[in-house]
């Protein structure tokens, strides 16, 4: 099979895939099940095989079994992936209790995050938000303390505000800025995009179906056990406007010959040579359909119908953010 190709992330920061595997799903979200295990690592073994090496994380993840498996899966394999590892967030029970961002939460996460991994250094690690209770400067100024102790490669930033990330760029430079960003998720342009362009930030773009809704498999109403249901944009009236402009591009998917999630990750990594959508996988059967959105091209009327649909504002209902 033919390696992905690569973007750099940050002026001075290291190449990578250009399409990132999220390992989220590959343990249990929020107190839910736990997929197999056996096969999340062969997913991971198979992405690597396709040169996809950016492999996503976090430490609350499935209460720290997510960083277990990922070091299960690069053992032996170390120098072929890039470790990108989210921190900050609380949680018990599955429940979401805050962050914690203090220096020396920060200096305690890293130590358990190397452990679990079986590794010397993660590639970038990230406050996976912003905590406004500590400032910017502290929070980014001891991840880079880490830089210098060795346990920390580069340093990203997720779901933050356009000031905060220019913030964060003075304290030491920021490599990347992982947010969610798709057809239906472009608040992002107005401000905060240009601003990590503005400073050479690479994007790495979770999220590029939207919870689903871009998939072309929904609808409405949702089951009642649906968690999505905790989201304006998939109740009532807003989720039947919703699916009217999706029919869209499922049209436009079908003309193309390709699926509608291939359409939306294509469309997300052709908004720059900057950008990588990140997917978030679980199954080897997924990698096919995922490697071959990248290779997409759209004509000039084709992304003009899809921005057309899916301009700012044309899905209704909350974002991610609101969750």
């Amino acid at each position: 099979m033919k390696k992905s190709t690569t973007i750099q992330l940050g002026q001075n920061g290291p190449l990578v895939s250009k399409l990132g595997l999220g390992c989220m799903r590959m343990s249990s979200i929020w107190g839910g099940s736990t997929p197999d295990e056996t096969e999340s690592i062969a997913t991971i073994h198979e992405a690597l095989d396709n040169g996809i090496n950016f492999l996503n994380t976090g430490d609350f993840y499935g209460a720290g079994h997510n960083e277990i498996l990922v070091g299960k899966a690069i053992k032996g394999r170390r120098d072929e992936a890039f470790i990108s590892v989210k921190f900050g967030a609380i949680f018990h029970n599955g429940n979401w209790l805050g962050l914690d961002l203090r220096p020396i939460a920060i200096k305690n996460f890293i130590n358990y995050s190397l452990t679990r991994l079986g590794i010397e250094t993660i590639d970038l690690y990230q406050p996976s938000r912003m905590d406004d209770s500590v400032p910017v400067e502290d929070i980014i100024g001891t991840v880079a303390d880490l830089v210098k102790e060795g346990k920390v490669r580069y340093i990203g930033v997720s779901e933050i505000t356009a000031d905060q990330l220019r913030k964060a760029n003075s304290a030491h430079p920021i490599s990347a800025l992982e947010i969610g960003y798709s057809l239906a998720e472009r608040g992002i342009e107005s401000d905060l995009l240009p601003a990590a362009k503005a400073l050479g930030i690479g994007i790495v773009a979770f999220a590029n179906t939207a919870e689903g809704l871009l998939t072309g498999d929904m609808k409405a109403p949702l089951a009642e056990n649906d968690y999505r249901n905790h989201f304006s944009r998939f109740q009532g009236g807003n989720l039947v406007h919703n699916l009217e402009k999706v029919e869209v591009l499922k049209q436009l998917a079908a003309d193309k010959g390709y699926t509608p999630t291939q359409v939306a990750i294509a469309w997300v990594k052709e908004q720059g040579d900057d950008i990588m959508p990140l997917v978030s996988m679980s199954r080897r059967s997924r990698l096919p359909e995922n490697i071959a959105a990248m290779k997409i091209v759209f004509t000039p009327e084709e992304m003009n119908i899809l921005n057309t649909t899916f301009a700012t504002g044309a899905i209704q209902g909350g974002t991610y953010l609101q969750r």
